[in-house]
């Protein structure tokens, strides 16, 4: 195909939670893949249902990963508008056309009639299908009364770019609505208008859509418009792989993961291979790599668990993938308050000695308080440490005093000259290291854990190190 053309087309009810954001990364990856167009649709005809700010949030997301479109509701484009709401006029048209050829009427009846023909085919227990109810006569429409299409119900055999050769009977086609009374086009009626006329080329839906597939194909054929390449995406499940993700197992706004420390590149790693591999054992790729490796052919069929311990190990791959400089500029909003008047080349000095520990970018606080403000001094950690509480208190005193002595004598207080100064340490005490490094980290930090002991050290400096090591000394032991 030449001009491949992808669509992510919302509707604003509601926060961008992972199996949208999916597909929108999808639609992405197919379009740069092949040098396409990558389109930004918002499909606003559900009034009900629509929440206000859904719309910017949307736009926000997407802005957020990195999925910037080449067409959209912001930017316009050759087929605009991109809302859906401003487009009324041009699906009137359309539906006059069907009107015109006999392939689309007015339905004349309330909703307590369609309730009764429901409870009928209960009764008869068949399954209900409008189409038998047709009006013969029906009235002439005038936008007051909803635009039902007419249907042909026949047998459909189809291929699904990821699930292959489908095919389903003439029961699975009914008259479905086309056109509501207040004037807005139902989803199922205007997102194929608007993919033929903005040349969409792929269409990618999750897979509880495939039903709806062969009402699709007889409106298709109605309107006398070739139908896209159809790609039916895996559902997203939740861990224990027993129901599609909700909010309560996770599916959280994608913005939330942006303010709990998360990289958009790890999102996005993520996200690529909830239903695709490269058929390799790779797990950790960047956005360069997934777009020149992405291919329709290796979207899986079969559902993807969401896996939030992956995701947080993923995200903290990446961050170590990142120079310090774009770690340095991407923390600015997680840096503890105490440490926001200290100068950019000490953070950055802690920054790089944390960089390896950090999971999240809202790990730094806890990774680096001590750094920046005095810890105060807790016994509960020396009672409650495996190793440490074992020894007697004078016992540990001693072996703190001689690794005060010790560190007092470094002239340049280096991580070299302090990691020679521990080592000499650890032979005149012949006690383990563990012992001994994790007795001056507490000292020092009174953080549950800290980088390399020697870079802590030489980075607290000197004076701060052995003025923590003193407190240690009087306060505890």
């Amino acid at each position: 195909m030449s001009n491949v053309r992808t669509r992510f087309a919302p509707s604003p009810t509601g926060f961008m939670h992972v199996g949208s954001v999916r597909t929108a990364l999808f639609d992405w990856l197919i379009a740069r893949k092949a040098g396409g167009q990558f389109i930004l649709r918002i499909e606003d005809t559900d009034k009900v249902r629509e929440q206000a700010g859904s719309t910017e949030h949307i736009i926000e997301s997407l802005h957020w990963l990195g999925l910037q479109w080449d067409e959209g509701i912001d930017i316009g484009g050759p087929f605009a508008p991109y809302l859906q709401s401003k487009r009324l006029e041009i699906y009137k048209e359309w539906a006059q056309k069907l009107v015109d050829a006999g392939r689309a009427y007015a339905d004349p009846y309330s909703k307590e009639e369609l309730e009764s023909f429901r409870d009928e085919a209960k009764q008869n227990k068949k399954a209900f299908l409008y189409r038998d109810h047709r009006p013969e006569n029906p009235p002439k429409w005038d936008g007051s009364q909803p635009l039902r299409f007419k249907s042909e119900p026949k047998s459909y055999k189809w291929n699904d770019a990821v699930m292959g050769d489908l095919e389903s009977n003439p029961q699975a086609i009914d008259d479905f609505v086309l056109i509501k009374s207040d004037g807005y086009p139902t989803y199922n009626f205007c997102h194929i208008v608007d993919d033929c006329l903005m040349g969409i080329t792929h269409v990618l839906r999750s897979q509880e859509y495939i039903s709806s597939i062969p009402r699709y194909l007889n409106l298709y054929e109605a309107l006398k418009v070739e139908r896209p390449i159809l790609v039916t995406l895996p559902f997203v499940m939740a861990i224990d792989g027993k129901k599609k993700l909700s909010k309560r197992d996770g599916a959280k706004g994608i913005l939330d993961y942006a303010i709990e420390g998360y990289l958009p590149e790890a999102i996005i790693n993520f996200l690529a291979t909830l239903g695709w591999n490269d058929g390799t054992e790779q797990e950790v790729f960047s956005v360069e790599e997934i777009i020149a490796k992405f291919d329709i052919s290796r979207i899986q069929k079969s559902p993807a668990r969401f896996d939030e311990k992956r995701l947080l190990w993923l995200n903290g791959q990446h961050i170590r993938l990142l120079s310090i400089d774009d770690l340095y500029s991407r923390s600015n909003n997680f840096w503890p308050t105490s440490a926001l008047t200290c100068q950019r080349d000490y953070r950055m000095k802690v920054l790089s000695l944390v960089q390896d520990r950090l999971k999240t970018l809202a790990d730094l606080p806890i990774l680096t308080n001590y750094f920046f403000e005095e810890p105060t001094p807790d016994k509960n950690m020396i009672a409650s440490d495996k190793y440490l509480s074992k020894k007697e208190g004078n016992y540990l005193n001693n072996i703190l005093q001689q690794a005060f002595d010790n560190l007092s004598k470094i002239d340049v207080f280096t991580a070299e000259n302090i990691k020679n100064a521990l080592n000499n340490l650890i032979i005149k005490t012949e006690e383990k290291p563990g012992i001994v490094f994790s007795l001056i980290r507490y000292s020092i930090s009174w953080a549950p854990f800290s980088p390399a002991l020697d870079e802590t050290l030489e980075v607290l400096g000197k004076d701060k190190s052995l003025a923590r090591i003193s407190r240690t000394l009087e306060e505890v032991f």
